[in-house]
């Protein structure tokens, strides 16, 4: 079994350690990617996770990672090999999922996008932590037991760290980044549907600009 290495954690690490809130961005048009990305950047966002839930996600990768390159911009909702490696092509710096195969664990410890595996339960975290995985996203969160399951995990998994993501909001964030065992948050409050229908992209900014500033 192959291990991960020092770089790729490095590489999570980094991405975490950018931004303790991390927008989970679905582009349902294509000319919306640069200025809504823009615009969560001009509110302090540092970390874009746009995710495959569109069939625009992988254009908009490769045109943000162009348009904005001092942000940290990756691809989530990641479910196959095949999406790894056309993510990987549009230049996403890293990949997160919604949850863990051995074969996606496995492409990730030698792929070039440091890789963010999903889990939600400790048998997931286990499959995960043999590969060398210690960054994880914990998904979904609210559904998969909330903050009281990220402090059980803390009791066997010490030196594992979290992203949770789903169901949280701009109220519940901070008590999440209270839990030492948690880095990000990441959330889809930071693009609210009707903002983006409207191309209002001050109010993007301000939430953004507002949900950092409360925690």
């Amino acid at each position: 079994m192959n291990q991960l290495s020092d770089y790729h954690r490095d590489r999570v690490q980094a991405v975490l350690n950018a931004c303790p809130l991390v927008p989970v961005i679905a582009i349902k048009d294509p000319d919306d990617a640069v200025p809504l990305c823009q615009a969560l950047v001009d509110g302090g966002i540092r970390v874009l996770e746009i995710t495959l839930r569109t069939e625009h996600g992988v254009r908009a990768i490769e045109q943000v990672r162009k348009a904005i390159p001092d942000a940290w911009v990756g691809a989530g909702t990641v479910t196959s090999i095949a999406q790894y490696r056309q993510v990987e092509s549009a230049g996403a710096q890293f990949v997160i999922t919604p949850g863990v195969t051995e074969a996606i664990l496995e492409f990730g410890v030698t792929s070039e996008a440091a890789l963010l595996p999903g889990i939600a339960t400790v048998s997931e975290l286990m499959m995960g932590y043999a590969f060398g995985y210690r960054e994880f996203k914990f998904f979904p969160a609210e559904v998969a037991g909330g903050r009281p399951a990220l402090k059980a995990f803390a009791g066997p998994f010490p030196d594992v760290t979290f992203c949770p993501t789903g169901g949280i909001n701009r109220t519940t964030a901070k008590d999440y980044l209270a839990l030492d065992n948690v880095k990000a948050v990441g959330g889809s409050w930071l693009t609210p549907a009707d903002a983006i229908a409207e191309k209002d992209w001050g109010r993007v900014t301000d939430i953004a600009r507002q949900s950092l500033t409360g925690l």
